[in-house]
């Protein structure tokens, strides 16, 4: 794990902010950039995971990767980085208000170059499919924290079905109680159990 990573495990902004403008100064890659971020959240989940960190820290891994790419975005059109890689809707399904992992993972995906539809929370399944109408993404992403939501994802894979969407789309899911059987059980395409996995799914779905 190289500095920035480290610095972001351990979530120490000041230090963050210096590695980040610095490597910007001495040329490296906003891209290369977020990949270091990217490993250090990897490392904050699984903290999380084993109840060194709390949600707290997670809204706080959170609010600086935001912080972040308000400084890479320009970076990033100067380097002539912007093509998009693909677009991906996400969004937390109806009866759960909850959004950090779906920012963390939104805010990941926009630093891996992705063009992101944040639908927001609390999304009903006809949102959902709206959106993929409309936009036509390759990668839908739904996340839920609160167990008793996960007919919502369900509820939203047959609702693609029914309009004749979901051949067209490859649907992810996430959340902290999620599991592949929960994936199993709403007729998803893949379980993401960190939000680094959501991006490397992306990126497959995509043909990176």
């Amino acid at each position: 794990m190289n500095e920035l990573a480290l610095a972001m495990k351990e979530l120490d902004e000041d230090k963050i902010m210096e590695l980040v403008k610095s490597g910007l100064d001495q040329g490296d890659s906003p891209l290369d950039i977020v990949a270091a971020l990217n490993q250090g959240v990897v490392g904050v989940g699984e903290l999380y995971e084993s109840g060194e960190y709390f949600v707290s820290q997670l809204m706080f891994a959170a609010e600086i990767l935001t912080e972040v790419m308000e400084i890479l975005e320009p970076a990033m059109v100067r380097s002539g980085r912007t093509e998009s890689a693909g677009t991906v809707v996400i969004g937390t399904v109806a009866g759960d208000v909850h959004d950090i992992g779906k920012n963390i993972v939104g805010t990941l995906l926009k630093g891996s170059g992705f063009n992101v539809v944040d639908l927001g929370v609390d999304v009903p399944a006809d949102k959902f499919v709206e959106a993929v109408a409309e936009h036509q993404p390759k990668v839908l992403g739904m996340s839920a924290l609160l167990s008793f939501t996960y007919p919502e994802m369900k509820a939203v894979v047959e609702a693609l079905a029914a309009k004749g969407l979901r051949g067209q789309v490859k649907v992810v899911i996430g959340g902290a109680p999620v599991t592949d059987e929960v994936k199993v059980y709403a007729g998803a395409d893949y379980w993401a159990p960190t939000a680094m996995d959501t991006v490397s799914f992306a990126n497959r779905a995509y043909g990176k």
